[in-house]
């Protein structure tokens, strides 16, 4: 996106990637189908230490204007959630558009390239490469963060800006499934496809999304969204029940229809596999007891199981399946107009490696295209 927009404004521009196809984590995003863009993208979407920095470029390359791109190009879409953006068919549809865009701005595409050192020479930058060294005016580092390091992610940004003496904020998984101890990891591996709508909490943020059982733990969106703020030893609190007071609901159901038993209301509310699981982690004696016979206390107790569930993950998956980096290259060092370096204006930093981290559901793309546009234009 920087590159086609650095070659509209007249730029003679390389573009390098050490990867030998273009695009990888763009082809496998959103399940092949890439959520490009969230038409309610906002600064309060995103994590940073400088929550003010993304305000300037999202502004002035809004959603919209991505959907504008790619309905140009005859890419059709659809909006599986409300502002989530996918492809109707393939990601290779925004692949073909940002290389179509790069060819006909003029950009040289070079794959399967290594940059190998990057120095300050004067006003420029030099860079040794697999191709040997090449000259620049300005040098802009694209590079991502750590996450899936199977398509080739690697800390090559960081080490850039450590050798220019930035600061690079710590990093850490992100959008990330959680893994679980035992007894709840054979627990959670028992119920493994069940996909249930909760809200959870952790850390002053909830979010209201669905929650997946895996073999090795706790997934789908709202485990991934409140990764991002959940910390080792953190308790996660889980609404199983979102949308009802399970408290006001058992002790009505309890008057209005005394002989029912609770296995019965449970399953009519939840997954049946979750609701005979839930029975057997805390009672399978209960599951022939009506809910006449349940105590205010007894009640609660449920009650405090469906609407507050305390779980303490072991940790989650990592690199390997987080889909965002949180952390990276401190933005006080850089201007939010143009993202160059303060000290060194020939040096620039755009996208995920960068301490700006969105949130699930097509937020980061934007941020991607967003910054690539404002550097792009202004090289």
């Amino acid at each position: 996106m920087c590159a086609a927009q650095a070659g509209y404004a007249g730029r003679r521009v390389l573009l390098l990637d050490h990867a030998k196809k273009a695009g990888k984590k763009i082809l496998m995003s959103g399940g092949g189908r890439c959520n490009f863009t969230n038409m309610a993208t906002t600064p309060q979407h995103f994590y940073s230490q400088n929550p003010y920095f993304c305000l300037s470029a999202l502004k002035r390359y809004a959603p919209g204007d991505f959907v504008e791109l790619v309905e140009r190009h005859g890419v059709d879409y659809v909006e599986k959630a409300p502002g989530q953006l996918f492809c109707a068919g393939s990601a290779k549809a925004i692949v073909r558009v940002l290389l179509t865009e790069c060819e006909w701005a003029g950009v040289d595409v070079r794959l399967g390239t290594c940059v190998e050192r990057v120095e300050r020479r004067g006003e420029g930058m030099r860079l040794a490469t697999s191709l040997g060294h090449v000259d620049a005016g300005v040098a802009v580092v694209a590079t991502g963060g750590l996450s899936i390091p199977t398509m080739g992610a690697t800390g090559f940004g960081y080490d850039i800006a450590r050798q220019f003496g930035l600061e690079v904020l710590p990093t850490r998984p992100a959008l990330v499934p959680f893994t679980l101890s035992e007894p709840w990891k054979a627990r959670a591996a028992a119920l493994s496809g069940v996909s249930v709508d909760v809200r959870v909490a952790c850390n002053g943020r909830e979010f209201a999304e669905p929650m997946l059982f895996t073999h090795r733990g706790l997934s789908g969106p709202a485990m991934l969204q409140i990764s991002s703020v959940w910390r080792p030893g953190d308790t996660l609190t889980v609404d199983l029940l979102p949308a009802e007071d399970a408290q006001a609901a058992l002790r009505k159901a309890r008057c209005a229809t005394p002989k029912r038993r609770l296995s019965t209301w449970l399953g009519e509310r939840l997954p049946k596999r979750l609701a005979q699981a839930l029975l057997q982690w805390y009672g399978a004696a209960e599951t022939a007891t009506p809910l006449a016979e349940y105590s205010n206390a007894a009640v609660d107790v449920w009650a405090e199981r469906l609407n507050a569930w305390a779980l303490k993950p072991a940790g989650t998956e990592g690199w390997r399946t987080a889909e965002v980096t949180l952390g990276g290259v401190n933005t006080d060092a850089l201007s939010s107009k143009d993202f160059s370096v303060s000290e060194i204006p020939q040096l620039r930093f755009i996208g995920e490696v960068l301490d700006v981290t969105g949130e699930l559901g097509g937020f980061n793309f934007q941020w991607a295209w967003a910054s690539g546009v404002a550097c792009g234009r202004a090289c």
